[in-house]
């Protein structure tokens, strides 16, 4: 069941993680078009007039950044918490979006995918509701995700992500989308796009103009376009009655000083023609004013039909006019087209026969340099190879390629155990390996507070005599509470199985009522003791400097310490379990000397798997009993460090102690619950002979 669960999720990850890639980067190749859609929005929801453009324009490229890399961190599995919870959040607001387009039809296209796959809002709204189950399924089963890369390089997936995304919205801006996804990229016969199949169905629409004279404004059409002594406001095409759509069906030039309809003429001229179009004047960018200019120049000397295509006012017209001394016509086409035809205000278009084989931002105008020649003999004048696929490849080089080499390089990092773990422990690991036997293997039971003493008496017996029967490949150490002590010593035979404390006081003797001293214990037949057990330290406020003496008083009276340590949850996930286990190991047992510390066995116990039924993964023991061996190494040299024995504890179990003892700096456990009960304790002692 387990296994199943982990495949769903993790083929729900993926589902999404693609569809957020994809859409991300579809809205970062076009940020225009991005904004173009939010502005849509904003007008369906009556708030176009309080929201300037510079703030959609950093939306459409927030959002484009958000789910590009909301994807590839999930992709990646990088921040487990967060990222998981981030796409259900966002996916609870598209899909009650989507309820509402759905529902109101204000737009006819949510602009998912830009302009690279459209969808009905019925299709928006199925799709929304797929990814939202997918994205509960990953928030709630998210440590069922299996990473691409470690933790510790996935600061370096992050920012590159971030700022490769960003970077391609800024140079798309600056330029024009990389990827061209609208009916009027280069190599387009925009006469051909117009075309309707015989017997189709045929679409009409009508082109509305909106005049002003003497205060009166007053609706056109192309039938009744008024003379020049009325002042054009703005223009909008509509759609009147359905049927085939092509490609391109809303395109039409409006020679503005004679008010004729040159579309035709335009689209089958043989030769060339320069557009410039501008939807708006009044927003169009001017630094380089000169270069159109000089471009319209190139095209009179060498009769090269020049129109400026704008939704612009007589005003705006006037004032661009005035302002870089055009003097090339200016004709009418609807805004929405424009705002398709390139995503540049302005931008240019070099059509041949009606073909489109030139597309320019105005920060990339070809300059007099380049315009040297009749357009046929030059570069820009030729239709261009169809560079997609070299496009793609860069994409390919420049980010894929990198993060693919790094996740290739992390896991062979992780598999050799050396760079994966940071530590210095990494670099003692061979040697320990290499030294293993010279450690001892235990496993010890810690009965916490269970079992009358007629129960514990029982329990120690029928424990002594299994492996009286079937000598076990460890030392076995039983640790009961005080009131077991004397009796259960009694019937252990003391080389088959240890017996041990669960506590001992810090004080030698004295008015300490209720106490027991570390002497009393030793009076027992007792030879270990716990202590600094994470249950110590969180119910009865044992600090380090009480376990310090604790420990003293412990190895004073003859007593092997088995000393606990670990982390809570929230510390391993805030990364800080390396700097909680050394500052609990240098408070209380660092401090002895070389011979003292011979008598101590350390017990790492992860304070979030102890009676939790979780369990920390063997990579995740070995890594940090690994790191406590190299901070012994540290402190009293490698020697001494190979001959600790390191105990794991928490949810042991014989399900599990196998493959938790295979690793090379496990030695063993410190096992609670499951020493309870003969049966259980014995499968876990026989996992060394596994």
């Amino acid at each position: 069941m387990k296994k199943l669960r982990i495949i769903i999720v993790n083929i729900c990850r993926l589902l999404l993680a693609l569809t957020f890639i994809l859409s991300g980067y579809v809205k970062a190749v076009d940020p225009l078009g991005t904004q173009y859609k939010l502005d849509d929005y904003l007008i369906a929801m009556s708030l176009s007039d309080y929201v300037p453009d510079f703030v959609t324009l950093g939306g459409a490229v927030g959002l484009a950044a958000l789910e590009f890399s909301l994807g590839i961190f999930l992709l990646f599995s990088v921040r487990r918490r967060i990222v998981p919870r981030l796409i259900l959040a966002m996916m609870v607001f598209m899909t009650a979006l989507t309820v509402w387009i759905y529902a109101a039809d204000p737009v006819k296209d949510c602009g998912c995918f830009g302009d690279a796959i459209k969808l009905t809002n019925g299709e928006t709204l199925a799709k929304n509701i797929v990814l939202l189950v997918c994205a509960i399924v990953v928030a709630r089963w998210r440590k069922d995700m299996k990473r691409l890369i470690s933790k510790s390089n996935q600061w370096i997936v992050l920012n590159y992500t971030v700022i490769y995304i960003v970077l391609t919205s800024l140079y798309c801006l600056y330029a024009l989308p990389t990827f061209d996804f609208r009916p009027y990229r280069v190599g387009t016969d925009i006469k051909k796009g117009m075309e309707i199949p015989e017997g189709a169905e045929q679409p009409e629409f009508v082109t509305t103009f909106i005049m002003k004279k003497d205060g009166q404004t007053k609706d056109f059409t192309l039938e009744n376009y008024p003379d020049s002594t009325w002042e054009f406001v703005d223009s909008k095409t509509v759609q009147t009655k359905a049927g085939y759509e092509p490609p391109i069906h809303d395109f039409s030039i409006t020679l503005n000083s004679t008010g004729e309809d040159i579309t035709e003429a335009v689209l089958s001229h043989k030769g060339y023609t320069f557009l410039l179009i501008s939807p708006h004047l009044g927003y169009a960018d001017d630094s380089n004013f000169g270069n159109i200019d000089q471009i319209y120049e190139y095209a009179t000397d060498y009769k090269v039909p020049f129109y400026c295509l704008t939704a612009s006012t007589e005003k705006d017209i006037q004032r661009w006019i005035d302002m870089t001394g055009a003097e090339y016509p200016f004709c009418t086409t609807d805004e929405r087209t424009l705002k398709t035809v390139i995503r540049s205000n302005p931008g240019l278009l070099l059509l041949k026969d009606g073909v489109i084989i030139g597309k320019w931002s105005h920060n990339q105008l070809p300059t007099t340099d380049e315009l040297t020649a009749p357009l046929g003999k030059l570069e820009i004048g030729q239709m261009p190879k169809d560079n997609t696929a070299s496009r793609i490849l860069k994409v390919l080089m420049t980010f894929v390629l990198p993060l693919l080499l790094l996740t290739i390089a992390d896991r062979m990092w992780a598999w050799s155990k050396w760079v994966r773990n940071k530590e210095k422990s990494n670099k003692l690991y061979q040697f320990f390996k290499n030294n293993r036997k010279m450690r001892k293997k235990i496993v010890a039971g810690n009965w916490k507070m269970n079992l009358n003493l007629q129960e514990g008496v029982a329990l120690a017996k029928e424990i002594n005599e299994a492996l009286a029967a079937e000598k076990p490949n460890c030392d076995v150490v039983i640790c009961t509470p005080f009131v077991h002590l004397a009796s259960v010593a009694q019937v252990l035979d003391a080389s088959v199985v240890g017996l041990g404390a669960e506590n001992c006081a810090n004080k030698e003797k004295g008015a300490y009522t209720g106490e027991v001293s570390a002497s009393m214990v030793k009076s027992t037949g007792a030879q270990y003791v716990i202590l600094g057990h994470s249950e110590r330290r969180q119910y009865y406020g044992e600090t380090a400097e009480i376990l310090k003496e604790k420990v003293d008083l412990a190895l004073a009276n003859g007593l092997k310490v088995i000393f606990c340590c670990g982390e809570t949850l929230e510390e391993r996930e805030a990364e800080k379990q390396n700097e909680v286990v050394k500052a609990e190991l240098v408070g209380s047992v660092f401090h002895l000397d070389a011979e003292a510390w011979k008598n101590i066995i350390i017990a790492y116990e992860p304070i979030w798997a102890i009676g939790t039924g979780k369990t920390a993964t063997s990579d995740q023991a070995e890594e940090m009993l690994a790191y406590i061996r190299s901070i012994v190494a540290e402190k009293y040299g490698k020697e001494a460090a190979e001959e600790t024995s390191i105990l794991y504890g928490g949810s042991c179990k014989a399900s599990n102690a196998p493959e938790l003892f295979s690793k090379p700096n496990i030695d063993g456990g410190l096992i609670g619950g499951a020493s309870l009960k003969c049966a259980d304790f014995k499968g876990i002692i026989d996992a060394w002979k596994k």
